[in-house]
């Protein structure tokens, strides 16, 4: 069943960006003409996401004040780190604040990428499909490396012929994570609240179980991690977009 709930980890200081994050944080970057959390936000209620929590941290007012301005879309449910948790640490901490809205299956996403399906394609909705919480505590959406061209792909992972992600700790791997998944909330069972920590350790968790699955992406996703990225992202979705329109 695929979840109604998401999560968008947009906390990150944006060290990388700068300048362009000096003034407004990652996620409030623009590609394609629309800020990259807004786009987030607009497929995950094309998919029928009913509510999203979001994650501050720096320049967490204006970031704030965006998205309450927003009129559309999924419920929104924020959670200030004073002093940054890291993605799981994040994570866990929003559990706890809203846990009758984490109950359940989730999706999680960084607030930081950036993705065009193929037509007819919502990325959310086919990861959906493909979820299965008897057998899978997390699915992921992988990137074949192969088609990292404007960004920076890193191998992160393979795919086992059964489907379940393997993850290549010297980044020899065919796939790279693209920080789009579905996790079941019990991952976080038996998790300390307060720890900075990384998302990564649940997801080595969850291979160890043999419960890590993958789904490889069709379309074209790159993590915006520098300026230069969003300039090339920006220019070659703009020819692409004037190429459609003949």
């Amino acid at each position: 069943m695929k979840p109604e709930t998401a999560f968008i980890l947009a906390a990150g200081l944006g060290t990388r960006m700068r300048p362009l994050t000096d003034a407004a944080p990652k996620p409030m970057l623009r590609v394609g003409g629309q800020t990259m959390i807004d786009r987030a936000l607009d497929e995950l209620a094309t998919a029928g996401v009913k509510r999203c929590g979001v994650n501050t941290h720096y320049l967490a007012g204006s970031l704030e004040e965006h998205l309450a301005a927003r009129e559309d879309g999924p419920e929104i449910f924020l959670s200030y780190e004073e002093i940054l948790l890291e993605t799981g640490g994040g994570l866990k901490k929003a559990l706890d604040e809203y846990p009758n809205v984490f109950g359940e299956d989730f999706f999680v996403l960084s607030g930081d990428s950036v993705w065009q399906d193929v037509p007819g394609q919502n990325v959310f909705e086919a990861l959906g499909r493909v979820w299965n919480p008897q057998e899978m505590d997390i699915l992921l959406l992988l990137q074949p490396v192969e088609r990292m061209v404007l960004t920076h792909g890193v191998g992160d992972y393979d795919v086992l012929p059964d489907g379940r992600a393997e993850r290549r700790v010297d980044k020899s791997g065919a796939y790279m994570f693209t920080s789009i998944r579905i996790n079941s909330p019990r991952i976080f069972d038996g998790v300390a609240s307060g720890r900075a920590f990384s998302y990564l350790e649940l997801m080595d968790a969850a291979e160890r179980a043999g419960r890590l699955y993958a789904m490889v992406y069709e379309g074209d996703w790159h993590h915006i991690s520098t300026p230069e990225d969003l300039a090339r992202v920006n220019e070659a979705w703009e020819c692409s977009d004037t190429a459609a329109r003949g």
